[in-house]
Formats: structure tokens, C-alpha cells, sequence
């Protein structure tokens, strides 16, 4: 997250190969900001309360479920450290979003949500598929 969102900074890697697969935009929360505006491009805060923020650490990937954003997909975060242990009581979920685009859009932001890490229904399209091949518990790691 240190990154500027608009760059790609959402990364797949292959544990075999030791190598970044893909390479997707991702959103993160907008706290005080308007929703879906990019006023935190450059500099997003975190946090693990009820804020509209993104909160950083490892997250095991839950079920995937029926969302009503982007190609309805979404897969329930649970987090696995102190600095997202309230990510299931604050519904946090990894989820496509009609707003976000498939191509970097630096020197602008991604949109920004809730709390979610949102990627667009492209980059879901492909990645839904990566998560159900597995058939093993996937962790997203969300840090600065």
C-alpha cells in the first residue's frame, strides 16, 4: 500500500516459480474521504476500527460468496493479525467494482470504498478462477 493506486500493486505469486504472476489495480478504504473519490492515493491510513479504512496484515481468503458489486463475487476476509482481527465483524471482502479499472490511471487514484481491497470485474474474472483451482487456503497480504 505504499504504492500509489494508480499503479498496479495487487500481486499474484506463484510459490513455485518465485515470481509475480499477475499484476492487478487494487482499491483500498477512503476513511474520511468522499466514497469512491481518490483523495488518499497517495498516502491511505489504516485501520482495524469501524472507519471506511483498510486494515494491513495477512487475511486467510473464507467462502466465496454472492456480492452485489462488480461480477457478484466475493470472498470473506478473515484476518489473522492484530491489525485486521475485526475485518470479519466490519464485513470485509475482497470483491470486484464496476469503477475500477483494468489499466494504471497514475497520476490518479483508484476509487476508493469502505474497507475492501476491490479490483475490477476483469482482473476478478481471472483471479476468481486462480483461488478455486487451489483448492487450499489463500492468503492475501495487505501491507505498507
Amino acid at each position: 500500500m505504499s504504492l500509489h493506486s494508480g499503479i498496479k500493486r495487487f500481486f499474484v505469486w506463484d510459490f513455485k516459480t518465485k515470481k509475480v504472476v499477475r499484476k492487478y489495480l487494487v482499491g483500498h478504504g477512503c476513511g474520511p474521504n468522499p466514497w469512491s473519490s481518490d483523495g488518499s492515493r497517495d498516502n491511505p491510513q489504516f485501520s482495524n476500527e469501524d472507519s471506511h479504512l483498510s486494515s494491513l496484515g495477512k487475511y486467510k481468503l473464507l467462502e466465496r460468496g454472492y456480492s452485489e458489486w462488480g461480477i457478484n463475487v466475493k470472498y470473506v476476509m478473515h484476518g489473522l493479525e492484530k491489525t485486521n482481527s475485526n475485518a470479519l465483524k466490519r464485513c470485509i471482502v475482497f470483491h470486484s467494482w464496476d469503477q475500477m479499472s483494468d489499466d494504471e490511471v497514475f497520476p490518479k487514484g483508484s476509487p476508493e470504498g469502505w474497507g475492501c481491497s476491490t479490483v475490477s470485474n476483469n482482473a476478478m474474472k481471472e483471479i476468481d478462477p486462480m483461488i478455486q483451482k487451489t483448492g487450499k487456503p489463500v492468503l492475501i497480504w495487505i501491507y505498507q
